[in-house]
Formats: C-alpha cells, sequence, structure tokens
C-alpha cells in the first residue's frame, strides 16, 4: 500500500513538470513570433552599464527591452502584454520601468517583468538572452 501511494506520488509529479519554458501561450495578445537577433556594438556598449535598460525595435512582435540587471541581461517583450497589439501598446522606457502609452497606463519592472503598483492579468513576456563576449543574442 506504502509503495502504491509513493509510486502515485512520484507519477503525479513527474506528469506535473514541465520541460516548456514558453509562458507566451497563456497570453491571449502575445503571438508567439519566432526571431533571433544579434544585437549591435552600440546596444552591447549601452548593456555593460547596470539598470540600462535599451528598446530595440526589430524583434517580437513590438520590439524587445534588454536591461542588464547587474547579474545578467534580461529581454522582455515592448508590447503591453495586458492589451492587444496596436498604436499604443508599445511601452516606452522610464528608468527601470516601462509603461503602456494606453489610457490605462500600466507600468512594469524590467527587473522582475512584473506590473509595478497594480495586479494585473499578465506579466511582461520573457525572451532568452545568450551573451558570449560582445555577442548578444535575443531569441524565443
Amino acid at each position: 500500500m506504502r509503495t502504491t501511494l509513493l509510486f502515485s506520488v512520484i507519477i503525479l509529479l513527474l506528469f506535473g513538470c514541465s520541460s516548456d519554458d514558453n509562458r507566451r501561450s497563456n497570453n491571449p495578445f502575445i503571438v508567439d513570433i519566432g526571431f533571433s537577433i544579434q544585437l549591435g556594438n552600440i546596444n552591447a556598449l549601452d548593456l555593460q552599464i547596470p539598470s540600462n535598460p535599451v528598446y530595440v525595435p526589430n524583434g517580437g512582435v513590438r520590439g524587445i527591452f534588454v536591461i542588464n540587471t547587474g547579474s545578467g541581461l534580461r529581454a522582455w517583450e515592448a508590447s503591453d502584454p495586458n492589451h492587444s497589439p496596436n498604436e499604443c501598446s508599445t511601452m516606452v522606457i522610464n528608468g527601470i520601468e516601462v509603461t503602456c502609452q494606453c489610457e490605462d497606463a500600466h507600468t512594469y519592472n524590467l527587473f522582475t517583468g512584473q506590473a509595478a503598483g497594480e495586479v494585473l492579468d499578465y506579466a511582461m513576456v520573457p525572451y532568452r538572452v545568450e551573451q558570449n563576449g560582445d555577442v548578444i543574442i535575443v531569441s524565443n
């Protein structure tokens, strides 16, 4: 009996875990567009300074934000995850935060991707960042 219970718990744990790190699939507003961008020298130099975000317009749905957190690089979709992409949904940098240009002006922290000061349905959509020396590649 004890062995059966232990076996059942192990099976549930194994099937409950997922190797898929694509959290975008739960957000109906952000379409999963395949891309891979190698950032140029200007962007790489700007990213050497911790807490200095960079906007890259030619990636993702409405561009991407990349920030040096001090312990590594993070990249996020530039479209507000709580709006369908439109003219006002592309966020703008404000220090270590980004703000949606729509009337509700959702604000998100670039270190965590979480909304700042309010509870929203979706956090920012993360992208993969690989760094090898001066070469930085952002992809999904």
